[in-house]
């Protein structure tokens, strides 16, 4: 029986190995492709031309390539997608979590997981219809397809990921911690924003961390309320995303063109192992203090 169970145990340890395996494999794949394919645009082009050209004209007679405009939208959109999004996920998970009744709150859960099953598309439909539209009106622009659109639409898609994860952490939290502060003279909202919150700080960390990769990753709902227009990042100007670069462009380019745009892909994958490397680098300084 011993002996049976060890085999069992070791198969199960080599089934899991072998599926990690696979996923660094194919991460490895991955930038590999892109490096082979995306480093000699950037070569022909300069790299200093490449990042910090201000014009993208890959169908002109003389072409540009320059993708400043495309970084600066996708920092500016991400960030102002994690200003708008971020507090409503906390504060509605910390709502969810610690305050609100049952009912209230396994209708809510429903509610945000049909959320997060909203094909982008969708959103980005109904972005284009309701949001664009309204932003025109409301600011009263030529065009409501804009940098401000595109942060609202992310904003929204942000939202289930933070909310979800960021539940799972509050509700980890030790029962005995908040019964301890309770009992020591603390109110509810100030044990839940002190005691609990505190200690459910890396999976909130965690879950900030997959909205920002959610937000940088977007292309389709981006494209269809964004404007899609290689301009440098204005607030209620038409803009495109490192994203929409590569996906409006990709379906008719050749040569140097499509080179490029794998250079683009190739910024963009770095962007965001990047992004994710200073997150980590900041939770483990904070767990280590």
């Amino acid at each position: 029986m011993k002996n049976r169970k060890q085999l069992a145990e070791n198969a199960v340890h080599g089934v899991f190995l072998l599926l990690g395996l696979i996923t660094v494999g194919c991460v490895l794949l991955i930038t590999v492709y892109l490096i082979i394919s995306g480093i000699p645009a950037i070569r022909q082009i300069g790299l200093f031309n490449f990042l910090f050209g201000r014009e993208w004209a890959s169908t002109a007679a003389e072409p540009a390539f320059g993708i400043l405009p495309f970084i600066l939208t996708s920092i500016y959109g991400t960030v102002g997608a994690i200003i708008l999004g971020v507090p409503v996920g906390f504060m509605t998970a910390v709502y969810l979590a610690k305050v609100a009744p049952p009912r209230v709150k396994a209708a809510a859960a429903h509610a945000v997981s049909l959320l997060a099953g909203i094909p982008s598309v969708v959103c980005g439909l109904i972005g284009m219809r309701v949001l664009v539209p309204g932003i025109r009106a409301l600011f009263n622009v030529p065009d409501g397809a804009s940098l401000l659109a595109a942060i609202i639409v992310l904003a929204v898609m942000i939202l289930p990921s933070i909310i979800n994860v960021s539940i799972t952490a509050l509700e980890a939290v030790p029962k005995e911690y908040e019964e301890a502060s309770l009992a020591l003279g603390a109110t509810p909202v100030e044990t839940y924003f002190r005691v609990s919150v505190p200690a459910a700080k890396s999976g909130i960390a965690a879950a900030v961390v997959l909205g920002v990769g959610r937000a940088v990753g977007e292309a389709m709902a981006v494209m269809m309320v964004a404007g899609n227009a290689a301009n440098m990042p204005s607030l209620f100007e038409s803009v495109r995303f490192l994203t929409t670069a590569v996906a409006s462009e990709m379906s008719y380019s050749g040569g140097l063109q499509r080179q490029a745009l794998f250079s683009i892909a190739l910024v963009l994958f770095l962007f965001i192992m990047l992004i994710n490397a200073v997150l980590n680098f900041f939770l483990k300084r904070s767990k280590e203090k």
